[in-house]
């Protein structure tokens, strides 16, 4: 499932999780009644943005994603507040105990420099308003989680949303993985 076999058809069933559908459970998107845009959208009811971001407390861990499988991560969209070296980003893959991906949310899009710069490629994008998006397919076989840890002392604020597909997984494909490494 991606550019390089778009061409074949297949049975996947898409979904999609973000503030609006914690679960990615089909139908469920734009059903929030309560959230960070409640106060905007008060006015529009059901089915517009009423929760489109949640908050992550200073030296909290937040689970953006918690997906049993199998299936593949497609794209992920995430526009974070504050110091993205302080916004620990981390995906572990069927029942590891330690993450196959282990980075500042920054790097893990290309901005290791913290700081925004537009960025165009097939696998990643960054936008005006740092709009971080990723394209990379990310297999799994049994359980995907991704975990956002903010070491930050003041609470951020995350947009984001995961598509992903439920669907069987070659069993020559491998897993995705990124660590932050710094050498002095």
């Amino acid at each position: 499932m991606g550019i390089g076999n778009i061409y074949m058809t297949s049975d996947a069933k898409t979904r999609s999780i973000s503030p609006e559908n914690f679960t990615g459970e089909k139908g469920k998107g734009g059903m929030a009644t309560t959230g960070t845009g409640a106060n905007a959208s008060r006015d529009l009811g059901k089915g517009w943005k009423v929760s489109p971001s949640v908050v992550i407390k200073a030296h909290t861990t937040y689970t953006v994603a918690d997906i049993t499988g199998p299936g593949s991560i497609q794209h992920i969209w995430m526009t974070p507040t504050g110091n993205w070296r302080y916004s620990i980003l981390r995906f572990y893959w069927d029942d590891e105990k330690t993450p196959s991906v282990e980075v500042p949310v920054g790097d893990f899009f290309c901005m290791g420099w913290g700081k925004f710069s537009q960025l165009s490629s097939l696998a990643v994008t960054v936008n005006p308003g740092s709009g971080f998006s990723c394209f990379w397919p990310m297999p799994f076989r049994k359980k995907c989680r991704i975990t956002m840890e903010n070491i930050n002392n003041e609470d951020m604020v995350l947009y984001y949303q995961v598509d992903y597909t439920l669907t069987e997984v070659p069993k020559e494909a491998g897993y995705f993985h990124a660590q932050k490494r710094r050498i002095e």
